[in-house]
């Protein structure tokens, strides 16, 4: 690395002061802004001539003059320091091929308005892309819950074994909590889908521009009413970040509990061949990295999304550079990063193979069934539930001293415990309670809602059918209305480019 000097040249841009902000910054722009300023260049002449704020012959003018505009040779260019950023060039562009009509283009508007309303389009599109891998993971969760109602496991509470379930009923859950991660992200959509137009600086204008109609031309769903607001609130990328971050953070939680599951020791699951690595010098070894790294990423996009947070954190209330061109991309790629993973998870979880036999094995062997023992205890014993639990939880004790299976769990050794706690032996026969401490019996007694009895978990899981549905339909709804819009401007656009001047 060469040792810092002092820039010697004193004019604008700074050679430092260039390298190190306005080079990357015109970069991002060129990548992810282009596009949304020309829609908005477009949307706003189209508002303008509407208002008579601009006269046809200008309007054809300029009309013609913004079909002409090479993107491509300015998606091709480099910084020079020519132009402070972008939107100067485009404007310069313009001036080029329209001539005096190009100073019109601005009247009613500011750069802050206009990258407010930018950032927005941008960051709308990106959370609309998330979305739909999330709506695609949650299909393959559930088509994979759907297929394992009647598998048994013993599910954990603080790491230990705690009651059978089924691996049905444990996705089902992890959907349900990717469902409420998917609707955070519609409400941050929502609310970021609002138009700054019109704001200009933070005034709005003295012109009689349609503040409305721009919404209408670019697909937002409504305007930002208090124009100071418009040009200065933060919370929308704000909350895009905390919706991504706390998405990441709970996917981040199931993907470590794939990690442990895919062990010798737990032999949950078997990770498919494209998604697993080789030892270079182990050959037995099977490494599941593709898990590995969607943890490793996952927590990435938690720190993209905490950069978003704290770049925010103590800024001034109005537009300042903070909260644009610097902190955008950490948005962007948080975005970029949980959409990814939502794919890659997807294509995991369709191939993963599950080791019933252990599983059931497992669950026979354990004492995670005496729950319902205790039960079984209060149903027919008339015994209170904490009496009953103090007799199940002594007799555990006695047959641990045996062996750590619930084979050793004897009507003898029951009775010796009830005799202890109540004085006296139960009523309950050997068949009983080898039928109270079955694990299958254990998960279809527990039907009421939310349960993991198969036939609820299939009832439930048709709900989130249905609830995927919707979000479906949510999406390609947005969609559709971004879609019309822009069709609406490009016709309007046309109109105006083959008029008479």
């Amino acid at each position: 690395m060469s040792i810092p000097t002092l820039d010697q040249d004193h004019k604008f841009p700074g050679k430092t002061y260039a390298e190190v902000v306005l080079s990357p910054a015109y970069d991002h722009a060129k990548e992810e802004l282009l596009s949304p300023m020309m829609d908005i260049n477009k949307a706003h002449l189209i508002m303008l001539w509407e208002q008579s704020l601009i006269s046809d012959h200008d309007a054809h003018t300029l009309a013609v003059s913004l079909k002409a505009l090479d993107i491509k040779r300015l998606r091709e260019t480099s910084y020079t320091g020519e132009f402070e950023d972008l939107f100067f060039e485009v404007e310069h562009q313009l001036h080029l091929l329209a001539g005096e009509a190009a100073g019109h283009l601005h009247l009613g508007r500011s750069r802050n308005d206009m990258g407010i309303a930018i950032y927005r389009i941008t960051l709308r599109e990106k959370l609309l892309d998330t979305l739909a891998s999330a709506l695609f993971l949650e299909e393959n969760l559930l088509q994979f819950a759907r297929s394992h109602v009647h598998t048994i496991m013993i599910g954990y509470t603080h790491t230990q074994q705690a009651q059978p379930t089924t691996i049905g009923h444990y996705i089902a859950a992890v959907s349900d909590s990717l469902g409420r991660d998917i609707r955070r992200l519609q409400s941050a959509y929502a609310n970021c889908n609002r138009s700054s137009m019109g704001a200009a600086a933070l005034t709005t204008s003295g012109f009689p521009v349609n503040r409305e109609r721009m919404a209408e031309l670019l697909a937002f769903d409504e305007v930002i009413e208090n124009a100071y607001d418009a040009v200065s609130g933060a919370d929308y990328v704000g909350e895009i970040a905390t919706s991504v971050q706390l998405a990441a953070i709970n996917l981040g939680r199931f993907v470590q509990e794939l990690l442990l599951w895919s062990t010798q020791e737990f032999a949950v699951l078997k990770v498919a061949a494209p998604y697993v690595q080789i030892s270079s010098i182990m050959p037995q070894k099977r490494n599941p990295v593709s898990i590995e790294h969607m943890r490793s990423l996952l927590s990435s996009c938690v720190g993209l999304t905490q950069t978003v947070l704290t770049m925010i954190h103590n800024t001034p209330f109005g537009d300042i550079v903070d909260t644009e061109d610097d902190m955008q991309p950490y948005a962007w790629k948080s975005l970029a990063v949980l959409e990814s993973i939502y794919r890659l998870l997807a294509n995991v979880i369709a191939t993963l193979t599950i080791n019933n036999e252990v599983l059931e094995a497992r669950a026979e062997e354990s004492f995670s069934t005496v729950t319902e023992l205790a039960d079984t205890l209060v149903r027919e014993e008339q015994l209170s539930f904490r009496t009953a639990h103090s007799i199940v939880s002594s007799v555990v004790r006695k047959a641990l001293e045996f062996g750590n299976s619930k084979r050793y769990l004897s009507l003898e050794l029951l009775n010796d415990a009830a005799s202890e706690v109540i004085g006296r032996k139960l009523e309950i026969s050997e068949e009983r309670l080898k039928l109270a401490l079955d694990p299958r019996h254990f998960i279809h007694v527990r039907k009421i809602i939310g349960g993991p009895n198969p036939s609820e978990v299939e009832r439930a899981l048709k709900g989130q059918d249905q609830r995927v549905d919707a979000e479906k339909v949510w999406l390609a709804s947005k969609r559709s209305a971004i879609h019309d819009a822009h069709e609406k401007v490009e016709r309007v656009l046309d109109k105006l480019a083959k008029q008479d001047k």
